[in-house]
């Protein structure tokens, strides 16, 4: 390969004129292909001194080299993986400490144990609370709620009948609030779980004629369960098919099991299908206005 021959290659001049050779010559180095350029910078020691300074400058000027004494970054250490008692600890600080991505989902746990709490500290039965204390506190009462009080169909969402009941829907929320929470935002979550407990008691109303004293967070719960349903089905989550449909199969396990379970027992189903329908064909589909799509596309074939 033929060297290209530079301009300038007599020596530079010294005196007065130098200051005008030096601006000449960086004029006429600004013209130059950075190809030449680097054939000069790394071949420096062939010619005279300042005609490797000029090419060197250039491609410093044109952000080609890195100015002198600004070394290059050295790259950031990698981040150490986090332990099981760091995991732990996020996924405890996420139960109750509201953030920016999850802030209804806490706040609707922290309020329901506080209410619990209130309730153990007035005398009421951590394991057994009486039908009448139920009351007192808010519960869904076929008597009561309508059309005199129907606040009850807000509060008797607050309040539960024992300590296991509190920490198996506190735990359902948990897990679909992470599911949902940070996809939807906080509002959307909030509006569909309050509306399907409202549709949850409306439905455990009509449903027992005879009367009914229902308490729980299991309608409002049932209908998260359909909001992601509607979510799923409606391709507004960022999964492919695959994942959408192991998702999907889950959610409905969940679903029919929990059902199933309601069978037998002092459970209020009634509640839980009208959650569900609620979360399902009304609350869910409504707060997906405004709401952008994000499914990503693979292994469709």
């Amino acid at each position: 390969m033929q060297a290209p021959t530079p301009a300038g290659h007599g020596p530079a001049g010294s005196g007065p004129d130098s200051n005008s050779t030096a601006a000449l010559a960086a004029r006429l180095f600004a013209q130059k292909p950075e190809a030449e350029l680097l054939y000069l910078a790394q071949n420096a020691a062939r010619y005279p001194p300042a005609v490797g300074a000029a090419a060197v400058a250039e491609l410093q000027r044109r952000g080609l080299l890195p100015e002198l004494g600004r070394p290059a970054p050295s790259p950031s250490p990698a981040a150490e993986p986090e332990t099981w008692v760091e995991l732990v600890g996020q996924l405890l600080r996420g139960l109750f400490i509201p953030s920016r991505r999850f802030l209804s989902t806490p706040l609707l746990i922290d309020l329901n144990l506080l209410i619990f709490g209130l309730m153990v500290l007035s005398g009421v039965s951590a394991s057994d609370p009486t039908g009448h204390q139920l009351v007192r506190w808010g519960s869904n009462v076929s008597s009561l709620t309508l059309p005199d009080q129907p606040w009850r169909l807000l509060t008797c969402l607050f309040v539960h009948a024992g300590l296991a009941h509190l920490l198996l829907n506190i735990f359902s929320l948990w897990l679909l609030g992470l599911l949902v929470e940070d996809r939807v935002g906080p509002l959307r979550l909030l509006l569909v779980y309050l509306a399907s407990g409202v549709g949850g008691g409306l439905a455990s109303l009509a449903w027992h004629t005879e009367g009914i004293n229902s308490v729980g967070a299991s309608g409002a719960i049932f209908g998260l369960y359909g909001f992601l349903l509607t979510l799923l089905i409606g391709k507004r989550l960022v999964l492919d098919k695959s994942d959408r449909r192991a998702m999907l199969g889950l959610v409905l396990y969940l679903v029919f099991s929990n059902l199933l379970s309601g069978l037998t027992g002092n459970i209020d189903n009634a509640a839980h299908i009208g959650g569900l329908a609620t979360g399902l064909l009304l609350a869910g589909p409504l707060a997906l206005f405004g709401l952008k799509g994000g499914e990503v596309v693979r292994n469709e074939q």
